[in-house]
């Protein structure tokens, strides 16, 4: 039964701060801001000594450095931070039955009937000591019946503590905190809310779900649900889905190189859009390609996680260049992503600015409205069958079906 359910959020404090200051003991007790450093960088992180300020993750660097003019600005290594979220991955994967990894630093552990054999709590509470322990990294948790209350408790426990809702107390746990804390709030939402006098998830609770769905439509439902601590959503065992991969085989073997690399842009920017589209981040890409003989070659390489196409495309073409064999006709070509983990918001935060990523959201907003090959690189429009499709609604990989010009 679902309300006998022990959920578990994990997630790890100050992640890309805290894995600096293992590096650099120097950077303890100090305000840190780690992102782009350029004047148009964006923070992907900061210390508590520099949140303080007012400064949050998202904010343009220039203000931040103007709020806080003594912090310690760092580029921050995507590769770094993967390896110690691998590391705290392997801790949980081995103690624990059924986890979800919902982003580099954040995790949903299902101890549903756990407590036969175990308290729920205590094994909780060792697997955070041991996460401690081994890695040197603070992680907050919090325990309750489902995943929004279990997620909002660990907001309430930071930094590096733990909270456990009883069941049953989860609407008194929930309603004097702030409507923000409701996951699914963000700023419009919010703001739309503080209009109509709601700023504590109290005035949700007392609320008529309808009056809730009148105003906000099917968002209002699930605000109203949430606020309630009602959450059947299931914990996914992570990596349900290890990559997405697209290929092209010819009508005719082809040594055009022109076509090729057109084709090989086209297929990868797709591809990519599909990652941003569905909050995926890829960690490995591979390249395949097989010649008229049959003979097939295929070569990967591993990158720091990034759904950015100014990083995987050069990669891409870079992999395809080191494997063509320029005196043999082409028959297939495929590319594919695989150790994939959510996180899309997270594109690659570390040395892109503002322009860059305001740009991918532009170009993907006008993807989702008009189609994927609504805006593309001029290199890719020789590409015909590039084809619309979600890898992550359930839907099989496609094949790219071959139009004849």
């Amino acid at each position: 039964m679902n309300n006998e359910r022990s959920i578990v959020h994990m997630d790890l404090d100050t992640f890309f701060v805290s894995c600096e200051r293992l590096i650099d003991s120097r950077l303890i007790g100090k305000p840190v801001l780690i992102g782009g450093t350029s004047d148009r960088g964006v923070v992907a992180s900061c210390s508590y000594e520099a949140r303080s300020f007012g400064i949050h993750s998202a904010m343009p660097m220039r203000m931040a450095k103007q709020l806080c003019p003594e912090a310690v600005v760092l580029r921050g290594n995507a590769g770094t931070y993967t390896k110690f979220s691998e590391s705290v991955t392997e801790i949980i994967k081995e103690a624990v039955p059924l986890y979800e990894k919902t982003s580099i630093d954040e995790f949903y552990i299902d101890l549903s009937g756990m407590d036969r054999f175990f308290g729920c709590h205590q094994l909780a509470s060792e697997l955070r000591q041991r996460i401690i322990k081994e890695t040197g990294l603070p992680i907050s948790f919090g325990l309750s019946i489902n995943k929004t209350v279990s997620k909002i408790a660990t907001g309430e426990a930071k930094p590096n503590n733990q909270i456990r809702i009883e069941k049953g107390s989860e609407k008194p746990f929930l309603s004097p905190l702030s409507v923000k804390k409701i996951p699914m709030v963000g700023e419009v939402t919010y703001k739309a809310l503080c209009d109509l006098g709601i700023k504590k998830i109290k005035t949700v609770q007392e609320m008529p779900v309808n009056m809730m769905q009148r105003v906000f439509g099917k968002n209002g439902i699930a605000i109203w649900k949430k606020a309630n601590g009602i959450d059947h959503s299931p914990v996914v065992q992570y990596q349900e889905r290890k990559s997405i991969s697209t290929e092209r085989t010819f009508d005719k073997d082809t040594t055009d190189v022109q076509k090729l690399e057109g084709i090989i842009v086209a297929m990868t920017e797709n591809l990519i859009y599909q990652l941003r589209r569905g909050n995926k981040l890829t960690a490995c890409v591979s390249f395949k390609i097989r010649y008229s003989d049959f003979q097939t070659y295929t070569i990967q390489r591993r990158i720091p996680y990034s759904a950015a196409d100014h990083k995987i495309i050069p990669l891409v073409k870079e992999l395809y260049k080191s494997l063509y064999k320029r005196r043999l006709l082409v028959r297939l070509i495929g590319v594919k992503f695989s150790h994939l983990v959510e996180g899309g918001h997270q594109v690659d935060l570390f040395d892109d600015d503002e322009k860059i990523l305001n740009l991918y959201q532009a170009m993907d907003k006008m993807r989702a409205r008009y189609g994927d090959r609504a805006v593309m690189r001029a290199t890719g429009m020789g590409a015909k069958s590039i084809s619309r499709w979600n890898p992550f609604n359930g839907e099989p990989p496609p094949l790219l079906p071959n139009r004849r010009r």
